[in-house]
């Protein structure tokens, strides 16, 4: 027996983008399983005594991390009755044990639904029912939303985070060891990654077996080239495919150890950093601006280990590029990826980083700008579009036909593409300002705000305004030190007209707390439009 429920509900094929596979990397065998790949095919190789996983609650090598993926995936068959094609809600931080239910999902033939910490009750049940899903493995401290959110689950195992004591622990241990891999396609579904819901209703995106492998070879193998048995670690979930791959995916396809962490305040993320001797790290911007604070505060952090900095998630402006690479010696790796897209496809790394700049195409992807007709172009200003190996295939959403577009992965935001096939981030295509006539980009804007001794943290958003149609506005948070007010506002503005254009500077400024954010920590433009700060 087969649940066909996500083949039933992808979209059309011929809404489906183009996909590429140019890259000799990218030629997967027909028959596939993500997880035998990743994990099993290390032990089968040698590498059984590897670490794997470290945190604060101890350390576990491939073998382990193996044997407790078999087992949880021998007790969801066999005692809890899934069958492929089930859909399994993971809740929990990122551990050991999330990482071998995950493994262990995919043993079995499930389709994984990852989820963020954060989501309460409403939220999730808004995924269970949109993704129609019947069984869940989660950490105890996640249970009380995952109960309120009710649903149809028929199936719920809990997990005492890396303690070992849980139940899910006890019945695992109680099962036979060993676990026979369903022998999937490498087009079966093997996740169901959610949008982050930046712009609204998050929408559920489909990723097959081979998908979850192509980010590692192509912008990991190719961009990172991260050496073999490395130690990585990172503050997003894995609910969110950046953390996915570089907590997951790109530390077990490079045989490497993945660091995870119970808090990323950035006083413990700089400690941890030092502790466990971390070598590539993955974090937003807003991280590595908190970290840079704490390190401009004069306390003594050992960062010897470091060689890669990626930030994502959300647009790096290039005040903490130059902030950061003065205080660490490291240039960071900006990229762009999304959702529909698994992950990066837009980078650069070492000396062919442009300041600014995002980068430019992943091996294995192609990238362009669209004009207001949709023709690539090969220089200018135009919507972002991408094709290659991943790609956008929404769950049962309307929205599909949005976002592929002739082929094309188009993901909303707007981007400059130079001479040199450079890409410069402008903003997210429905956030543009049109200002007396003059297009105003938020983050160049932003930019300019964050390179004030004065700002923490900024917004920038237009809002109505009868004279000009639309006004800049700014939504500071104040740096510790510095009083809100109106001498600190005109002191911001005189700031950016001396720093951009002056017709782009914020007419508006309102001093706030804090910014809403998603729970990867992206702005939420839209809820500052609707004065939801």
């Amino acid at each position: 027996m087969i649940d066909d429920f996500v083949a039933r509900n992808l979209p059309p094929r011929d809404q489906w983008p183009e996909f590429r596979f140019d890259l000799p990397a990218l030629q997967y065998p027909v028959r596939l399983n993500a997880a035998v790949e990743l994990l099993d095919r290390a032990v089968a190789e040698g590498d059984g005594d590897r670490l794997a996983v470290v945190n604060a609650d101890g350390s576990w090598t491939y073998a382990a991390l193996k044997d407790l993926s078999d087992r949880i995936a021998r007790l969801l068959v066999e005692e809890e009755s899934l069958v492929p094609g089930n859909r399994v809600l993971l809740r929990g931080a990122n551990s050991m044990t999330l990482f071998a239910a995950w493994f262990a999902v995919l043993k079995a033939g499930g389709v994984v639904v990852a989820t963020m910490p954060l989501l309460r009750a409403g939220e999730i049940a808004t995924l269970l029912a949109q993704a129609e899903i019947s069984h869940a493995i989660v950490d105890a401290v996640c249970l009380d939303e995952l109960d309120a959110a009710a649903g149809t689950l028929r199936s719920r195992l809990v997990y005492d985070g890396d303690s070992g004591t849980g139940v899910l622990e006890s019945r695992a241990a109680a099962v036979a060891p060993g676990f026979a891999a369903l022998d999937t396609g490498r087009d079966d579904p093997a996740i169901i990654a959610f949008t982050s819901g930046t712009t609204g209703i998050p929408k559920g995106t489909v990723h097959f077996h081979r998908d979850l492998l192509a980010p590692a070879d192509s912008f990991a193998a190719e961009v990172l080239r991260p050496r073999r048995g490395a130690v990585w670690s990172g503050t997003p979930p894995i609910a969110f495919t950046f953390g996915l791959g570089g907590l997951v995916l790109f530390p077990f396809r490079f045989r490497g150890t993945s660091v995870t962490l119970k808090e990323a305040a950035p006083a413990r993320l700089l400690d941890a950093i030092a502790r466990y001797r971390i070598e590539l790290l993955f974090t937003a911007p807003t991280a590595y601006r908190a970290m840079l604070d704490v390190l401009d505060g004069g306390a003594a952090h050992d960062l010897a280990s470091l060689t890669t900095c990626v930030s994502a998630g959300e647009h790096l402006p290039e005040p903490v590029w130059h902030r950061w690479r003065a205080a660490t010696g490291l240039a960071l790796v900006d990229g762009i990826g999304a959702t529909e897209m698994m992950h990066i496809f837009i980078s650069a790394s070492g000396d062919a980083i442009r300041p600014g700049a995002t980068g430019c195409a992943v091996p294995g992807y192609l990238a362009c700008v669209l004009d207001a007709d949709n023709r690539p172009l090969s220089e200018g200003i135009g919507r972002l579009a991408i094709k290659g190996p991943t790609g956008c295939r929404y769950l049962a959403d309307p929205r599909q036909s949005d976002y592929v577009v002739g082929g094309w992965n188009v993901t909303g935001d707007s981007y400059r593409l130079d001479a040199d096939g450079y890409f410069w981030y402008l903003a997210r295509a429905d956030d543009m300002i049109v200002s007396s006539g003059y297009n105003i980009a938020p983050p160049e804007v932003e930019s300019a705000l964050l390179a004030h001794v004065a700002v923490a943290e900024c917004g920038v958003v237009g809002v109505p305004d009868e004279a000009r149609g639309t006004l800049v506005k700014a939504f500071v948070v104040a740096a510790s030190g510095h009083e809100p007010g109106p001498a600190l506002a005109r002191a911001l503005q005189d700031h950016v007209k001396a720093m951009i254009a002056p017709y782009k500077y914020p007419r508006a400024i309102e001093f706030v707390t804090a910014l809403p954010r998603t729970a990867t920590g992206k702005l939420q433009r839209h809820r500052l439009r609707g004065g939801a700060a």
